[in-house]
Parts: structure tokens; sequence; C-alpha cells
């Protein structure tokens, strides 16, 4: 067994089992941050014209439209800055859409509403069918794949793509940034790059019980090809060439529209919140917050040491992780026992299952080739 280390400039360690360390004990995590993108990563003048090129080339192909792009609003902070940037900064006229896929938290639902109503924007909610989405999500925890939060994600970004290629929407702007998450989060951890249809179809066809019919599923390589270069479909990142720092943005949204912070990242998402924060670090020991801190720490917004500190012990409470346990299991209609008992299975990897990783990892080290993956990605 590796013996255990971790990066001295960052907290990613170990758990990531392909991690490099140069002698120094710099993982490669913090030597791609350096070499990759930091040089390249531009948030003073030459961001700002390039933000201001690319927002009068959608607003000019966008002429007499409705909506010049779409948004991903899940009520988190960076797609909620997102969409802000959008309005106030690029001067475009966004549709904001939400995938509701059952898990909401209040607070992302009560900043959704503040967004729409202080930008003046429209917002349009497509609401995932609950039974086929609960179907799905117990057939991935019965899976004992690390990946647990795939069928949320394949509802928001399908459910997007599909939408925006319907309405002939071609400008897609999402809150995926370096600021804070420069530090991706390995495949082990839960990570699996994209939606592999190979994947869920084979996960849902060994335990799922009812059929799929209106779940939204874009597999990766429609959305990366036949989206991209047929339809014309772009996905572009606006905070990246902003000055996005956490605290200063949250700030701002708070001041602005009466926006409420989270606790952590993600936590927007109750189940999503639950996994990262409980069933994640418990069964698997991956901890997704080493990535969230580390892209903190190489960014400056964040120490090393406080990075440690804050890792060393629960975001939660565990009487809070309790009651949640229980709410998840109520809610996916399974008694505590039955979910306990899933979570004492035993771990397999989406290696157990049909999958197009390979085929989707010569993709990424073709875009890290021509420079449009700078993140490390394995």
């Amino acid at each position: 067994m590796r013996e255990y280390q971790i990066c001295t400039k960052t907290i990613m360690d170990t758990t990531d089992p392909n991690i490099v360390f140069n002698n120094k004990g710099e993982s490669d995590y913090y030597i791609n941050y350096k070499k990759n993108i930091e040089p390249y990563w531009h948030t003073d003048n030459r961001g700002y014209e390039e933000l201001l090129k690319v927002s009068e080339k959608i607003k000019n192909d966008r002429l007499n439209k409705d909506f010049d792009c779409i948004i991903g609003l899940s009520g988190g902070l960076d797609s909620s800055y997102v969409a802000y940037v959008a309005k106030e900064i690029m001067g475009l006229r966004p549709l904001l859409f939400h995938v509701d896929a059952g898990w909401n938290t209040d607070r992302a639902v009560s900043n959704i509403e503040k967004l729409c109503n202080g930008l003046n924007l429209d917002l349009y909610t497509e609401v995932i069918n609950w039974e086929e989405m609960k179907d799905l999500q117990v057939a991935f925890l019965k899976s004992q794949i690390a990946d647990q939060d795939l069928p949320q994600d394949y509802a928001f970004f399908s459910g997007l793509y599909k939408f925006a290629r319907k309405h002939k929407i071609k400008y897609v702007l999402t809150g995926a940034n370096y600021s804070t998450e420069c530090c991706r989060e390995p495949e082990e951890w839960g990570g699996f790059p994209g939606i592999d249809t190979l994947l869920v179809k084979d996960i849902h066809s060994k335990f799922g019980e009812r059929p799929l019919k209106s779940f939204p599923l874009v597999d990766i390589f429609s959305y990366k090809l036949y989206y991209r270069y047929i339809l014309g479909m772009q996905v572009f990142k606006p905070l990246n060439l902003v000055s996005y720092v956490k605290n200063d943005a949250e700030k701002l949204l708070i001041e602005k529209f009466g926006w409420e912070p989270f606790q952590h990242k993600h936590h927007e998402s109750r189940f999503t919140r639950f996994y990262e924060d409980f069933w994640l670090p418990r069964k698997f020991g991956f901890e997704k917050r080493r990535a969230h801190f580390s892209s903190l720490v190489l960014t400056g917004q964040m120490t090393r040491e406080e990075a440690l500190e804050r890792i060393s012990k629960p975001e939660l409470s565990e009487e809070f992780l309790q009651k949640e346990f229980d709410y998840v299991a109520d809610k996916l209609d399974l008694t505590r026992v039955e979910l306990q008992e899933i979570f004492e299975g035993q771990n397999k990897t989406f290696h157990d299952y049909k999958n197009k990783i390979k085929l989707i990892g010569i993709g990424a080290q073709i875009m890290q080739m021509f420079g449009l993956e700078k993140r490390l990605f394995r």
C-alpha cells in the first residue's frame, strides 16, 4: 500500500491514487496550475477586453432574438455570479434556466427568485419526473460506485442542452472557472467526466425498476461534437475573464440582491450536500473539499493552514448529518435500514460497468493538446 503523502503547496494527497509528487513534495496539481493555468489566465484589462469581444459577438449573432444566451442557474455562487456578469457587465439578455431534480434547498429557491427579480431576467424551470429521478438515484446507490451525483448532473446538463437545441439558443454561459475549480477532482472521487449514456443505461438496466421515458440524457459526444460542430452551439466561461474572488462575489450578491451564501460549495442541493459531506468521505474515504480548498489555496483565497484546519473536521454537525440520512432515505422511499445496508455494501467503481471512459480520456487529451482544457485531467 502506498505511503501517505500530502502536497506541500495544496492539501491534495494520496487519497488520489494517481497523484504525483516531485522531490520538493509538490504535487502535479500545483505544478499543472503554475505551468498551464496561471500564466494564461488574465482577469485584468486583457480579460475584460476579451469579455467585451465575446459579448459583442454574441449580441451580433443574436440580433432580433428573445435571448442572447442561456445560463443554468442553481442558486449557488458560481451560477449566480455568472448571471450577474452576463447582465450587468456584458450587457447580455440571458435566459436563466433551472432544472428542478427534487433536491433544492429553500435557500437555493430563494436565491434564484431574488436574482431573477433583481436582474429583471426571465426564468424557465424544467421539473424532472420525480419517479424516474428517484428510480435512477436508487439504481446508482445500489451500483455502489462513488459517482452518486451523476443522475443530478445528467439531469441538469442534459435538460439545458436539450432546451437550448430546441429553441435554437447557440450560446451557453456557465459558472465553470479557475478561481474556485482550478484543482479538478480526480475520477476516483466521483468526478466522472461528462455524460456517459452507456454507463447510466448499464447501471439502470441492472438496478432500475421503471423505464426512463422522459429523463433527459445527452451523451458527452453528442454535445461535444454534434451540438458544437454541427449545430454551432458554444459554451463560454465568463468568470475566467473577470476578477472572481469568492468572498467578494458573495458580498456583492448579498448587498445587491439579498442573496444568501451557503456553508460550502454545492450545498444548494440537499442530496449533493449529503453525498459530499457524508456518503463519499465515510463510505469511500474521499473528501471533495480537498480539491475545493486546494483551488482556493492556489488562487490565494485561503491559506494552506486554513485549509488544513477546515478539512480536519466535518463541515456539518453529526446530528444534522444523521437527520439528513433519514431525509434522503425517506425521500427515496427507502427505510433507514435499507439505506444503511447500501452504505455498508461492497464498494465498486464505474469500471465495474460498461462505460466510455477510454474514449472520453482520448477526447480530454486532445482538448489538452489544443489548450481547451488546462486543468489536470485524470
